[in-house]
């Protein structure tokens, strides 16, 4: 018969687990610098890495105007297409004005790899090597 200071422990366990299963990660792409031309959003992910399986991230960006460019934010369809900035075939996630105020969330539904990047003025943006990144979303006991 187990005692009940193990039955506790092991108790408090399962319920950390339990509680911590259906939380995933918001996560800010860029965290304060948000997403803008200017910022190696590569060196960010790798730094942020890892990224899980459900967690979101939130692209947070100002609306084009006469002193800011137009941002938007693309997902690639392959690394070929991400190294080259490739846009052909590339899904359109956030258009020009989807990240102002809060921004939108982008789910990491699937274990597969993600690429994103800036698409304006035919992915010039992404081309000069900054606004793109990748993620590899892996599957962990705390995000189910």
């Amino acid at each position: 018969m187990a005692s009940i200071g193990s039955a506790s422990s092991l108790f408090l366990v399962l319920l950390a687990s339990f509680s911590s299963f259906s939380l995933a990660a918001k996560v800010i792409v860029g965290d304060s610098n948000h997403w803008q031309f200017g910022f190696n959003y590569t060196d960010w992910a790798l730094k942020k890495a890892p990224f899980y399986q459900h967690d979101s991230l939130v692209f947070m960006y100002e609306a084009p105007s006469n002193t800011t460019p137009p941002h938007s934010v693309y997902l690639l369809k392959n690394l070929k297409s991400f190294l080259g900035c490739d846009l052909k075939g590339a899904k359109l996630v956030g258009n020009v004005v989807q990240g102002g105020g809060p921004g939108f969330e982008f789910v990491l539904k699937k274990r597969k790899p993600h690429y994103f990047a800036c698409g304006e003025h035919g992915g010039v943006h992404c081309s000069l090597g900054l606004m793109k990144f990748p993620v590899f979303p892996i599957r962990s006991y705390c995000h189910g």
